[in-house]
């Protein structure tokens, strides 16, 4: 599937916006973008396995909280990531 890469994160995927995936569920894909972008997955979920409050995951448009959404290879990922400063 295909996946955007937000712009704070596109260093651990050689500067790509958009990079391909596999895996059934949302979790496995993340599993599969670290395999090939070591530790890029840690930057979106934590030590106990829950997404960082930063990081947003839609799915087709639509938003999701579920990292065991089922996901077909024809769906499209797109991860936000807010950014903030002071």
């Amino acid at each position: 599937m295909k996946v955007l890469i937000p712009s704070p994160l596109r260093s651990y995927t050689a500067e790509r916006s958009w990079v391909e995936a596999q895996g059934g569920t949302l979790g496995e894909v993340l599993d599969d973008l670290d395999r090939r972008f070591a530790g890029i997955r840690f930057r979106m979920i934590d030590e106990q396995e829950n997404m960082r409050r930063h990081i947003r995951f839609f799915v087709n448009g639509e938003q999701t909280f579920d990292l065991h959404l089922p996901l077909r290879p024809t769906d499209e990922l797109c991860i936000v990531q807010a950014l903030s400063g002071g």
